[in-house]
């Protein structure tokens, strides 16, 4: 049995106009869109390089996991599937049910393979991990077997400052570790603070 860790990035096909909607707001839609390829890609490379884990695609459309070369050849892809977010990312936890299995998202500029090496080695001492990221939700969520995350997601208010609050709750009495703060790029204040950062 294979029981090394999962690490799932979840990934939209970049068709313009369907990725980054609030960054497109305020940047257009044709620069929204390859600032997320630019971010989604180097991101995928980081983090599925020289890595002890298994690194899958977890792509949205559904048809976008079978088609296109939108992301680097070589890794596994498999569809989201339909619903909300939280369950979608249920089902694909749920998918691994005896591994250490981890969600990230993909637009996340200062990952590193660190982060998560630190996020697995967490989740060996207890039973869920996060990355919090500075509005109220999280860069990674993190389960000690797949089979933990049934019921994660329920009634959490995604895109808000109340998401990992939310999460938290479903976790009852299980142990929660916490990892490194990062930070996504949602909207141009977000974009903006990065683009800072690093001039």
């Amino acid at each position: 049995m294979n029981c090394s860790p999962v690490l799932i990035v979840f990934v939209r096909a970049p068709y313009l106009g369907a990725v980054k909607k609030r960054l497109a707001a305020g940047v257009g839609a044709f620069k929204a869109r390859r600032i997320y390829i630019d971010l989604a890609s180097k991101l995928i490379a980081t983090v599925s390089t020289c890595a002890p884990w298994q690194t899958m695609l977890s792509v949205t459309p559904n048809n976008s996991a079978f088609q296109g070369r939108f992301w680097r050849p070589g890794l596994n892809r498999i569809p989201q599937g339909y619903g909300t977010l939280g369950e979608r990312m249920e089902r694909v936890l749920l998918k691994f049910p005896d591994r250490p299995v981890a969600i990230i998202g993909s637009d996340i500029p200062d990952i590193s393979n660190k982060h998560i090496q630190n996020g697995f080695v967490a989740i060996r001492r207890s039973d869920f991990v996060f990355g919090p990221s500075s509005d109220g939700g999280y860069w990674l969520v993190g389960v000690r077997m797949g089979s933990l995350a049934r019921g994660l997601f329920k009634n959490v208010r995604w895109s808000s400052e109340f998401a990992l609050k939310d999460t938290l709750k479903n976790t009852g009495l299980r142990r929660v570790e916490f990892i490194e703060e990062l930070h996504d790029i949602d909207n141009v204040s977000d974009l903006n603070q990065w683009q800072a950062q690093c001039s």
